[in-house]
C-alpha cells in the first residue's frame, strides 16, 4: 500500500515524500513546523469565525441540503449505526446523522476548533439528540478505537488538511470491516469560478503571485481529477467511487454572498486582512464587481460543483 515514488521538495526546500497514482501526486507528509503553524492559524481563524458561521447556518443548510443527503446515503448511515463526523463544524450535518441513526445509534463529532465545536454541542443538545458526543481533535490525528465505527463522513473539511491522506487513513482505521466513509469537497477551479474570483482578486491586490489551486490546505486542493479516489485507495479503502453534484449558491444579491464569505473563515480573509484599509476596500469592490457576472433576474446564483467520494474498509 505504501509503494510509490518519493523525494520532491516543498517551496521552502524541506524534503517531502509523495505517492503517485496515475496522474496524481499525493503528499504523504508535510514538514511538521509548517503543518503545525498551518493548523494553529486555521484553529484561530475558525474560533474567530465560529459565531458568524453559525449565524449563517440556515443559509448553509439550504445550500448543502441535497449534497448532504447524498453524502449520508453514500456512507450508508442507518438506524443504530456508530458514526464518526470529522470536521463537524457547528453540527448541521451532525444533527442529520443523529436523526438517521436514532436513539440506539451514536455520533462522535470532532473538529479542530473548540469554539465552533461548542456550538455543535449546543445545537445537537437543543435538537434533543442525546446520542451525540463532541471532541476537539485534529482530523489527521483522531484517536478512537480501531474498527469502532460503522461509518465516517467529512463535509467540506478534508480539503483544509495539510495531509488529507493521513486524515483518510485515520478514518479508515476507525471503521469496522465493511464500514463506509464519504467525503465532500469542491471539484476543479473551472467548475467553481466564484472561488477562483475570490482568490485571484485577493492575491492581485496583495501583490502576490497566484498560488497553485491544488496546493494542500486550499479550498480547491482536492479538486484535481482522480486525486480523491487515489487518496482513498492509498488510505486502504476499496470500492472507491466519486460522484459530482451541482450545488449552486442562490442568494438575493452578490453582497449577501460576500457577507457569507466574510464569516466563513475562507483563506482569502487572511490575505485581504493584511491589506491597509484602502487596498482592502478596493479588493472587495473588485470582487463584488466580478461576481456580479452571476446576477440573474431572480437574484444571484454562484455556480459550485462538489465531489462526493466514498469507499469501504475491506472486509476480513
Amino acid at each position: 500500500m505504501l509503494a510509490g515514488r518519493y523525494g520532491w521538495r516543498s517551496s521552502n526546500g524541506a524534503a517531502r515524500s509523495t505517492w503517485s497514482h496515475e496522474m496524481c501526486t499525493i503528499p504523504t507528509s508535510t514538514p511538521p513546523t509548517d503543518a503545525e503553524a498551518f493548523k494553529l492559524a486555521a484553529r484561530r481563524q475558525w474560533d474567530a469565525c465560529a459565531k458568524g458561521w453559525h449565524d449563517k447556518s440556515a443559509l448553509i443548510r439550504s445550500w448543502l441540503r441535497d449534497s448532504t443527503d447524498a453524502m449520508l446515503a453514500m456512507a450508508d448511515i442507518r438506524p443504530g449505526a456508530r458514526v464518526l463526523d470529522v470536521a463537524a463544524g457547528a453540527g448541521d450535518q451532525t444533527c442529520d446523522i443523529a436523526q438517521r441513526v436514532g436513539p440506539t445509534g451514536y455520533v462522535l463529532a470532532t473538529d479542530i476548533s473548540p469554539a465552533i465545536l461548542a456550538l455543535a454541542k449546543d445545537n445537537t443538545r437543543r435538537a434533543g439528540h442525546a446520542n451525540v458526543e463532541t471532541r476537539v481533535a485534529d482530523g489527521e490525528a483522531i484517536e478512537v478505537g480501531e474498527g469502532s465505527f460503522d461509518a465516517a463522513i467529512c463535509r467540506l473539511g478534508l480539503m483544509f488538511f495539510p495531509d488529507p491522506g493521513k486524515g483518510l487513513e485515520r478514518m479508515c482505521g476507525a471503521l469496522k470491516p465493511g464500514g463506509r466513509a464519504c467525503v465532500m469537497a469542491f471539484s476543479s477551479p473551472q467548475q467553481n469560478p466564484c472561488i477562483g474570483i475570490l482568490v485571484s482578486t485577493a492575491f492581485k491586490h496583495a501583490g502576490l503571485p497566484l498560488p497553485d489551486p491544488y496546493r494542500p490546505g486550499g479550498l480547491l486542493s482536492l479538486g484535481k481529477p482522480g486525486l480523491l479516489d487515489a487518496l482513498f485507495r492509498h488510505a486502504g479503502f476499496s470500492h472507491v467511487a466519486t460522484t459530482k453534484i451541482a450545488a449552486p449558491f442562490r442568494l438575493p444579491s452578490v453582497h449577501d454572498y460576500l457577507d457569507f464569505v466574510r464569516v466563513s473563515a475562507s483563506p482569502i480573509l487572511q490575505i485581504v486582512g493584511h491589506l491597509d484599509d484602502a487596498k482592502r476596500e478596493a479588493a472587495w469592490a473588485e470582487i463584488a464587481d466580478r461576481l456580479s457576472a452571476f446576477n440573474t433576474p431572480d437574484g444571484w446564483e454562484g455556480p459550485n460543483e462538489l465531489l462526493l467520494t466514498a469507499g469501504q474498509r475491506p472486509t476480513l
